[in-house]
């Protein structure tokens, strides 16, 4: 029994040296699937894909959501013609007598960028008015690299919004809007868009503020506050969701040297969405209108003239506008419209702007500390000058 161990035991150790001689010096002799496990990095590749076909990702990553909006979001390239500065001398009734316009340089055209939205798969795409103001000329770059001229289907410098429309033989993707009020302060977002021309770029934050007003950027303003960089060349762009879902459309930052100091503001998805609606049926906005000019009241105000503390104090009346006609005056503090209260003057401008023109509105006012109603014919908001712009 002792022999037939001492045999079986050396039969193994010369195996084993065999083996290894073979492991270390000839291993392409031996199935690589038997002596060697499979790569974790392969097992990862292995794993199948969702039926969306939208790459999985890993825990904490956020490339699914970019890779469901990247393909919606556009670079806008534009370009107008502007008057090449010239000498005084030039623009004299004498010279010009004798010389006519010899001597005048040719025009020169000027070039911007920013970004856009698809916003429905055949063609409209939603932009900041300030991304295409001016340009004679708009060139739209899908994500693929496709290149489509332009042209604009209305814009509305009141909220900062334009829309665009390229023709295309194919389906385009478009991206998806975000229900109304599903964003909150805190919930991560993604920024899309061509900052600075470098390309298509994604940046991540969160939503820092809701409700954002009185920026003075727009005469309608109620914007998203986000700390994802936001930079020129991005303004037009996608802010997300964590599911790739539309939540405001990227349109101004604040800042000290021109990048993103982690304050930007974007255009809710919601209020986009309503005036994009307006001008792809009508080319423009309807809004209701009254004719006052309301300023907030102050503590001084409140002090000085016995004023209630709540409301929007009447500073001035358009002449035969609605206002006028209903017996409205300066001084007078506008406390609800409708029933609605009023707190602030920038509620006076959000509430008449929502009602449509022909309808009825009863004005609840107080004049010398005695309260008192009317009732206002509401016109439609004059239409900016957008030829001047």
């Amino acid at each position: 029994m002792q022999r037939l161990w001492l045999i079986f035991a050396q039969t193994v150790t010369m195996a084993l040296a065999v083996l290894f001689v073979i492991v270390t010096f000839k291993p392409e002799w031996l199935p690589r699937t038997q002596l060697l496990p499979t790569p974790l990095a392969n097992l990862e590749s292995t794993r199948p894909l969702p039926e969306s076909g939208v790459q999985q990702a890993s825990p904490g990553s956020y490339a699914a959501a970019a890779q469901r909006a990247l393909p919606a979001v556009v670079h806008v390239f534009t370009s107008k013609e502007i008057a090449a500065p010239q000498h005084p001398l030039l623009n004299d009734p004498f010279f010009k007598h004798f010389f006519g316009n010899q001597g005048q340089a040719p025009a020169q055209r000027s070039s911007g960028l920013g970004s856009g939205v698809l916003v429905s798969t055949d063609g409209y795409i939603l932009t900041n008015n300030h991304v295409i103001e001016g340009a004679d000329a708009i060139e739209v770059a899908l994500n693929d690299g496709k290149k489509f001229p332009a042209r604009i289907v209305g814009r509305d410098p009141e909220t900062d919004l334009a829309v665009l429309r390229i023709d295309s033989r194919a389906k385009l993707p478009a991206i998806n809007f975000a229900p109304a009020d599903t964003a909150h302060v805190g919930d991560v977002a993604l920024a899309i868009g061509n900052p600075f021309g470098v390309g298509q770029t994604v940046t991540m934050g969160i939503i820092s503020a809701m409700g954002r007003t009185q920026l003075g950027i727009n005469t309608f303003e109620n914007f998203i506050q986000t700390d994802a960089a936001i930079n020129p060349g991005n303004s037009g762009g996608a802010l997300v969701d964590t599911d790739g879902r539309l939540v405001g459309i990227n349109t101004a930052i604040y800042s000290r040297s021109g990048g993103s100091l982690g304050i930007g503001f974007a255009i809710p998805a919601s209020s986009a969405q309503s005036v994009m609606e307006q001008i792809i049926k009508t080319g423009h906005v309807t809004r209701g209108w009254i004719g006052v000019q309301v300023q907030e009241i102050t503590p001084d105000l409140i002090e000085a003239f016995k004023l209630p503390a709540k409301g929007a104090l009447i500073a001035g009346i358009a002449r035969n506008s609605p206002a006028e006609q209903a017996g409205i005056l300066p001084g007078d503090v506008l406390t609800a419209i409708d029933g609605q209260a009023i707190t602030d003057a920038h509620g006076v401008l959000e509430s008449v702007a929502r009602l449509p023109p022909g309808q009825l509105a009863k004005l609840s006012l107080i004049r010398r500390g005695k309260t008192l109603e009317t009732v206002a014919h509401i016109a439609q908001r004059p239409l900016p000058d957008i030829s001047k712009q």
